[in-house]
C-alpha cells in the first residue's frame, strides 16, 4: 500500500470512529478502543514493539503448563495451512507469541511484519488485530487486511482463536496469519475452522495433563471437547471450558466437587453406558477376588469404603 493508500485507510478508520457506529459494529468498536482508550494513531508507521529475550523467557514460563500440550496441535495446524503461505503463532494473554510455526522460505518476510515470537500484538499496543482483539473479545475471529487499525498492518490477514486452561480461564490465543493478497473468504473460513479446532485440542490435552490420576469422561451427546475429570469417589473435580458451557459452570477451580452420576444423568440416557462399564469392572474385581471386598478394592486401587459405596449405589448383589 502506497502513502496515499495508508492515508486513505487512516481517514476511513477515523471517520468510522467519529460516526459512532461502534454500537452496531464490533470492528468499529475495536477501532474506537484503539484510538480513544489506547491513544493509538492509525497512521503510525513504527514497527511493532518487541520484548527482550528475558521478557520472552518470562512469558514462556508463565504459559509453560500449556506449551507442552500445544506442540502436536501446532504442528498439525501448520501442516494444514503452511503450504499456502501462512504461519502459526501461540501467544500468551498479553499478546506475546511464545511459539511459532512457519516455512523457512517465509521467515524473513514474517519477521519483518512482526509475525514472530516476542512481538507484542496486544490491542493496547497494536490496535485492532487478530491476536489482540481475540484476547479482548474472547472469541474466534478474523481481522482481514484493511480491518486492521494500523495502516501498516493492512496487508495481513489474521485468524485467531482463544485458548483456555484446565479451569476454563482464558490463557492464550492461537493465530494463523498470512500476507497473501489472494486469500479468498472461503479459505479464510476454513482457516478459522481449523484454528478453532486446534485450540480446542490444545485445551483437551492440557486438561488431561492437569488431572493425570482422574478418569477423563466425555459428556454424552456432546462434542469431543466437552470433558470432565472424575476422581476415585466418582466426584467431578474438573471440566473443560466446553463442558462448563454445557453444564453452566463458571471458570475457576471446582470448590465443591459433585457426583458424576448427577451430571451424566442430566445430559442424556447414554450416561448409563458409564454406569454399566463401572458395574462390570466392580463385578469382575469381586469375582477375581472371590467376593472379598477389601481385596477387590485393592485391585481397583480404591479404598474399601469407596468400594462399599459403589456396590450400594450400583445395586451389586454379592454372592459370597
Amino acid at each position: 500500500m502506497d502513502g496515499r493508500g495508508l492515508l486513505h485507510h487512516s481517514d476511513r478508520v477515523l471517520a468510522a470512529i467519529d460516526s459512532n457506529r461502534s454500537a452496531k459494529s464490533a470492528l468499529v468498536a475495536s477501532w474506537q478502543r484503539s484510538c480513544r482508550l489506547h491513544q493509538l494513531d492509525p497512521a503510525e508507521r513504527t514497527a511493532p514493539r518487541r520484548v527482550s529475550d528475558r521478557e520472552l523467557a518470562a512469558a514462556r514460563e508463565r504459559l509453560e503448563p500449556l506449551i507442552p500440550s500445544a506442540q502436536t496441535a501446532l504442528d498439525q495446524l501448520f501442516l494444514a495451512v503452511g503450504g499456502v503461505g501462512c504461519c502459526v503463532l501461540l501467544a500468551d494473554r498479553e499478546g506475546i507469541p511464545v511459539e511459532r510455526r512457519g516455512a523457512p522460505g517465509d521467515d524473513e518476510t514474517f519477521r519483518q511484519w512482526g509475525l514472530w515470537t516476542g512481538t507484542v500484538w496486544s490491542e493496547e499496543s497494536e490496535g485492532t488485530n487478530g491476536i489482540g482483539t481475540c484476547l479482548v473479545e474472547r472469541r474466534t475471529l478474523t481481522i482481514h487486511r484493511d480491518q486492521h487499525f494500523h495502516s501498516r498492518n493492512t496487508l495481513l490477514s489474521c485468524t485467531t482463536a482463544p485458548v483456555h486452561d484446565h479451569e476454563g480461564n482464558l490463557a492464550a490465543a492461537l493465530d494463523v496469519s498470512s500476507c497473501r493478497a489472494d486469500l479468498t473468504e472461503g479459505f479464510v473460513n476454513l482457516i478459522a475452522t481449523a484454528a478453532n479446532d486446534a485450540a480446542r485440542r490444545i485445551e483437551a490435552e492440557a486438561f488431561r495433563h492437569a488431572f493425570p490420576k482422574a478418569r477423563i469422561v466425555l459428556l454424552p451427546a456432546a462434542n469431543a471437547y466437552a470433558l470432565i475429570a472424575v476422581d476415585d469417589d466418582d466426584l467431578v473435580i474438573g471440566a473443560t471450558r466446553t463442558a462448563r458451557g454445557i453444564l453452566g459452570l463458571a471458570a475457576g477451580p471446582l470448590a465443591n466437587p459433585f457426583p458424576a452420576s448427577d451430571v451424566l444423568g442430566s445430559v442424556g440416557a447414554s450416561g448409563a453406558c458409564l454406569t454399566d462399564a463401572e458395574r462390570g469392572a466392580l463385578q469382575r474385581a469381586l469375582a477375581s477376588a472371590g467376593g472379598n471386598v477389601s481385596e477387590a478394592a485393592r485391585r481397583l486401587g480404591i479404598s474399601r469404603a469407596t468400594m462399599h459405596r459403589k456396590i450400594a449405589r450400583l445395586g451389586i448383589h454379592r454372592t459370597h
